[in-house]
Formats: C-alpha cells, structure tokens, sequence
C-alpha cells in the first residue's frame, strides 16, 4: 500500500506583492498557474506562458453573488482579449498551461470540460459558461495524463485563494436522524464516542427540540452529518455568505415537514463555523459541541486530549 506524502509547493510573487500576479508550480509536476488581478491583466498577458494553449478561470462578483467562468484556448491571451475582455463581472484571472506548451487543443478541450462539469457539481460558485462542453474524445493513455494533470491543479488552486473546486460534502457520513429514512443501520451515528469514522459531538437546544450531529475526521475535518437539523439565519455574522452558499448548493433544505435540515454531510473548517450555520445564530463551538459518551464540551474534550499527548510524550522520554 502506497503511504500518503506530503507535497511541495512555489509561489513566487512576481511584484513582490500578495496581492498582485503570482505562479504557483508544484515539483515534479509540468503544469504552471499564473493568477492576475483584472488590473494587472495586461502584464499578464504580456508573459510568454500566455501565449500558450491553456485553460483559464476568470473569477469575480455579480450582483453581490461569487461567479467564474471557464474557458480554454490554443493561445489563452488571444482568446481572454478578443473574448473575455467584455465580460464586466470578473476581477482576477487565472492562466493554466503547462511547461513547453505540451498541451494541445484537444488536451484545452478536455480539461475545460471536466472543469466545467466538477464546478457545477460541486456548486460553491455559479458558472457565467453556457451549456456544459462534450468532453474532447482522447486516447486511453492521454485520458490519464489529463486526469493526472487535474489531480495536481486541483492541489494547487486553493493555494492561489481559488476555493470553487473544494468538495466538502461528503455523501457517505449520515447521521443518527436519518434512522428509518432510507439509510444503512451502519451508517447511522450512535451513542458510541468514537469509530473508524471519527470522534463524535452533538449539538442540542432541548426547549426546540433541535439536535444536529457531526464527526471530528481522522483528517481534521469537523463534518456536520447528513440529517442534522438547521435553524433559520437570525445573526449569522461573517458567516452569512457561507449559510447562502449552503442553501444555494442544496447542502440545507427543509425536510417534508418544512424544517431545515442537511440534505448532505459538510465538512467545515471549525466547530465554531460548524454551530452558528447549524443554530442560525453566532455560537462557540468549542463550548456548544458535546462529544457523544463523555458529555464534555469540545474544549474540554480537546484540552483532555492535548494533556494526554503530553503524557505519553513523557512516558516515551522516560521522565
């Protein structure tokens, strides 16, 4: 079995800015990703990598709302001017080519179909792009390569803040609500504290009879599970834009007796995230999660945790 390593990655800032162009590249991979603000897209274009054939997102607002656009091109800074240049909305690009031009048309051509198709699937932003491509017929052997080639992109974007191609539902994690409800005894969430899946906590407001429940991963991953209840928003604070983003992509949904529920399992980046989209209003998580068997709070759980890591960190020293 093949052991999980972990990844190199480059940024270079050409301008020495964070927030002007920068390259990303990952060793031992050909691809190269240059992303540019609207307002330095001449400099961009200007860079002899856009002159290659490539696929580019262009990224921005409309209406208050996230929106990109996915487009492909045999020389990407043709394309952008003659093309994109019109499109009002976007605020930044980015340019994917790879070294020495290896890709062609048909490589573009697939590779901006399957983009098209993962962002639509995963919902997080709205496409400005038509109907979705036909995928471009390739051989077996250039299939994987552009399977490979997107493996690696999609470890690249999120370092150049592009957020769009990040799954966090996850489908095979249900909760202990959905018992009767066309789910698996074994995928259902016991009074156990803990399996092969995670640890686990549970949120409860009892006068509202309102229970949500969610699985701290292996991975870090702090996964609100699938029939959880949700409250509708009332002060959500800097989290209104994710709730939005939540009900957009059908991760919450009222259930047939109207009450807002999670249709899919979601992995959030913190318990405190996690509670106040589950409760509608701001929570701390650290306070609000029970974990399932020991009934302490998710700080205290955790300090127990840390604590026990210091022991056994003695122990192994001899101290």
């Amino acid at each position: 079995m093949i052991r999980a390593v972990g990844r190199s990655l480059e940024l270079y800032y050409i301008d020495g800015r964070p927030d002007g162009m920068l390259t990303a590249e990952l060793f031992n991979w050909t691809g190269h990703v240059l992303m540019a603000p609207r307002t330095q897209i001449k400099e961009a274009l200007a860079r002899p990598e856009a002159g290659y054939a490539g696929v580019y997102l262009l990224l921005g607002e409309q209406d208050g709302e996230p929106r990109a656009y996915v487009g492909e091109g045999e020389d990407i800074s043709a394309r952008i001017k003659s093309h994109d240049v019109n499109k009002e909305w976007w605020s930044s690009a980015v340019l994917i080519t790879a070294a020495a031009n290896k890709l062609n048309k048909a490589h573009v051509r697939y590779l901006e179909a399957r983009l098209i198709t993962e962002a639509r699937s995963i919902g997080r932003t709205p496409l400005d792009n038509g109907n979705s491509p036909t995928v471009a017929a390739l051989s077996e052997a250039d299939v994987a390569k552009m399977e490979a080639f997107l493996e690696n992109l999609f470890i690249v974007l999120p370092a150049v803040r592009v957020d769009m191609f990040i799954q966090r539902t996850r489908s095979q994690i249900k909760s202990a609500g959905q018992a009767g409800r066309d789910v698996q005894q074994d995928d259902q969430l016991s009074d156990e504290p803990a399996d092969d899946r995670g640890e686990r906590f549970r949120l409860q407001m009892k006068r509202e009879d309102f229970t949500a429940d969610a699985i701290l991963t292996g991975d870090g991953e702090f996964v609100v599970l699938a029939g959880s209840q949700a409250r509708s928003p009332q002060n959500l604070g800097s989290y209104g834009e994710l709730y939005h983003e939540l009900k957009r992509a059908g991760v919450i949904a009222p259930d047939v007796d109207g009450k807002l529920q999670f249709v899919t399992s979601y992995a959030f980046k913190s318990p405190s995230a996690a509670a106040t989209i589950a409760r509608g209003s701001s929570a701390n998580g650290a306070m609000v999660w029970k974990h399932v068997g020991s009934g302490l709070t998710y700080k205290d759980w955790e300090a127990k945790r840390l604590s026990g890591i210091g022991e056994q960190t003695l122990k192994e020293l001899g101290l």
